[in-house]
């Protein structure tokens, strides 16, 4: 881990070298006692793409992260963590001061993550460049679980889906997605394009949405019973009063 100079258009924080994110990815295999073959299987990330990322060979994109992340049953931003920083779950508000986000150069953006020392977040917040300049073929579009938000802080970006269509966005400009369609980012303007970008796990009750499961109908009981019922969520003093009622008329 070390300082990185801001450059122009470019994120500033500590960087994260590659060897170093390595290590790390290594460390959490190895944790679980799985073979390079074994956290393919789980993760659908090849195997020379693993051992290359864990040897410091190879930068990861964001659908590799948060397919190992899944895999490993962990929260791939702690792996981003500033060194000798604790990780702890998120039971207080986490502020990241400017410039102490935790830098890394991905395969088309230089991603600063922000909230690093807070795992099980539902959400992954990153401050991006964007320094893809076109769409080499369709491994370059990303695919993961959840949701996600980009808002243009300056420059201009393209954001590709593989269904075809394109959307063009300015500063100020922002976009909310299914990340499960393939999108692929390219600035477009002069100077790299930066933009904050949030992802999503998916929730259960996200996957329940999608997947159209209808709400179970529960059917109030008859008689006197669905007196009672109906006022069981009703505040005490609206309770007590429907109950006189309810025995006078009895």
């Amino acid at each position: 881990m070390k300082a990185h100079a801001s450059e122009e258009g470019q994120p500033s924080g500590q960087s994260l070298d590659r060897e170093t994110f390595g290590r790390r990815l290594r460390s959490a295999r190895k944790g679980f006692g799985w073979t390079l073959q074994q956290l393919s299987e789980l993760s659908g990330v090849s195997v020379p793409t693993i051992s290359r990322a864990e040897r410091g060979q190879l930068a990861l994109g964001y659908e590799n992260f948060a397919a190992l992340g899944h895999a490993l049953k962990m929260d791939m931003n702690a792996m981003f963590a500033g060194e000798g920083v604790k990780t702890a779950a998120l039971e207080a508000p986490v502020v990241t001061r400017a410039g102490q986000g935790v830098v890394y150069r991905g395969l088309s953006f230089a991603y600063e993550f922000l909230g690093t020392n807070a795992t099980g977040k539902l959400m992954s917040p990153v401050v991006g460049t964007v320094h893809a300049r076109c769409i080499a073929g369709p491994e370059d579009f990303a695919r993961h679980e959840g949701e996600e938000f980009a808002y243009v802080l300056s420059g201009t970006i393209e954001v590709h889906f593989d269904t075809g269509e394109v959307v063009r966005l300015e500063r100020g400009d922002s976009l909310y997605f299914d990340s499960r369609i393939g999108h692929a980012y390219i600035s477009i303007s002069r100077q790299l394009a930066r933009i904050v970008g949030v992802t999503s796990v998916e929730s259960r009750f996200m996957r329940s949405a999608r997947e159209g499961v209808p709400k179970k109908r529960v059917e109030p009981p008859s008689g006197k019973a669905t007196r009672g019922a109906a006022t069981a969520n009703e505040p005490p003093a609206t309770r007590a009063r429907s109950q006189r009622a309810a025995r006078k008329s009895a």
